[in-house]
């Protein structure tokens, strides 16, 4: 059972809050974009993540799968290895991340203004 939730309170108690931290980060975001063009194995995917620490992605890869989002396959080879697909579940994301990352290109000209306004505002309290 959900506890008393209310949109735009976000109470301690709405398991919302941990679900969106566990979508949201960045890592999540890639991973899931990565992902849909089809199952791809663990060195594959950390390849296309240019940073991610082996840690970092395993974490990943497992808050996701815990999730839904995707799904682990073990594949007997020699050696043994594991490939991650995207689940049904975890496509329903893939529309509000690819919104949000054309939202982050078309507005970087905007952010970037802003950034360099804040940092001009700063440097001219400091002195």
């Amino acid at each position: 059972m959900i506890p008393n939730c209310k949109p735009q309170h976000f109470s301690a108690e709405c398991p919302s809050r941990l679900l969106i931290d566990q979508i949201a980060d960045k890592w999540s975001m890639m991973v899931v974009a990565v992902l849909d063009a089809g199952p791809l194995r663990f060195n594959v995917i950390k390849k296309q993540l240019e940073g991610v620490t082996q840690k970092a992605l395993t974490q990943c890869l497992r808050r996701l799968e815990r999730n839904g989002l995707i799904s682990r396959q073990v594949i007997a080879e020699s050696p043994v290895a594991v490939q991650y697909e995207i689940t049904p579940l975890g496509r329903t994301l893939q529309p509000p991340f690819r919104a949000l990352y054309a939202w982050t290109i078309a507005k970087m000209p905007e952010v970037e203004s802003a950034r360099h306004a804040f940092d001009r505002r700063v440097a001219r309290s400091r002195r």
